[in-house]
């Protein structure tokens, strides 16, 4: 197979894990007889320091003409001082909005050699953990009208959703199902929000063309609390994007540390940008130091769902857990009794393994 994957490293550690995922896709290459020709482009704050803006309309248009889009991650402080028009965030809102993703596919797993890293307790831990989280990307609070008062101290945010935006999202949610453990949980607040009430009533109705999927609704603060009292009971969880932003990042914490969490955002078609779910972390950028395993694994996303590839995905998740399994740890997952590696070292490794 050819492929062409645009990059976007991105800000602080973006370049330096982007490099290991890379490395590692281009190891699958080789191994498999694929040609990946791979396309470094800028975005966020990287973006405005070149051109004065976060994402160039030449980068968006790469983006779209490319098999997939590989990102690291965006934004820190020095890019503080930018308007809010301008922000490196801004480049990443575009950017989902100008490729037409509306589904971020949150996978939570917790790696065996890993668990002592959930801070769950061990018998909640001890029963299987794999979900993954759809979350809308498109609509909700985050795109819905502002206002703000003259004098400052009143402000208004819009929840709004379609219902064609809802049966968009809930399809590629049922869909998933399918082809895992037929279990879908729908989020919502449809006890308080009208939004919410049109979120169920849209997933009910998707749902009669599902009839082998088990559908359960939870209202969004209960789906927090179950996430942490029995997080094996969940398979696949639909949601907005202001619930799905928070519940993720929840499931993160879960697995143990944000730097193992791989990400797609998929919309219609195969085209996809792919991500790990972690900020730039300034604090250890140019160290060597940055855990990679997030972006390798949404390389491993990358190949599954952009490029059809389910063989070459496993032998790079596979090559996750034999690294871990022979005990080597970044600094964020790292404790006595295992060796420290480097964000360098951790991508050699697993290339090796492929």
């Amino acid at each position: 197979m050819k492929a062409n994957i645009v990059t976007l490293p991105g800000d602080y550690i973006g370049p330096e894990i982007i490099a290991q995922a890379v490395r590692v896709l281009e190891a699958v290459a080789a191994k498999y007889g694929h040609e990946f020709a791979f396309d470094e482009r800028k975005l966020g704050g990287a973006s405005i320091d070149a051109f004065g803006v976060p994402l160039t309309d030449e980068t968006l248009a790469c983006c779209n003409a490319a098999d997939a889009v590989l990102m690291g991650s965006v934004g820190g402080p020095k890019w503080d001082g930018v308007e809010a028009a301008r922000r490196p965030e801004k480049g990443l809102l575009a950017l989902r909005k100008g490729m037409g993703v509306f589904a971020n596919l949150r996978p939570c797993t917790i790696h065996p050699q890993l668990a002592g890293a959930c801070p769950l307790r061990a018998d909640i831990v001890s029963q299987p953990i794999d979900i993954v989280i759809v979350r809308e990307l498109t609509g909700d609070i985050y795109f819905g009208k502002r206002w703000r008062a003259e004098d400052r101290m009143a402000a208004t945010d819009e929840m709004a959703y379609s219902a064609a935006e809802v049966e968009r999202l809930a399809r590629i949610g049922f869909e998933m199902a399918k082809k895992r453990r037929g279990k879908l949980c729908s989020v919502d607040k449809a006890n308080v929000l009208e939004c919410s009430r049109l979120w169920r009533e849209t997933v009910a109705r998707v749902s009669r063309d599902y009839p082998e999927v088990e559908v359960t609704n939870m209202y969004v603060d209960n789906a927090a609390m179950q996430l942490i009292l029995r997080p094996s009971q969940f398979d696949v969880m639909i949601t907005g994007n202001l619930f799905g932003d928070i519940l993720s990042d929840e499931s993160a914490a879960i697995a143990g540390s944000l730097g193992m969490m791989p990400s797609a955002s998929l919309g219609v078609g195969t085209r996809g940008l792919y991500e790990p779910i972690h900020g730039s972390a300034p604090d250890i950028a140019g160290q060597d130091i940055a855990n990679p395993l997030g972006t390798i694994l949404s390389g491993a996303l990358l190949l599954r769902y952009s490029l059809g590839l389910e063989e070459e995905a496993k032998a790079v998740e596979r090559a996750v857990e034999q690294v871990l399994d022979e005990g080597y740890r970044t600094a964020d997952i790292w404790h006595e009794g295992l060796e420290k590696v480097g964000c360098t070292r951790m991508g050699e490794l697993v290339a090796q393994r492929i």
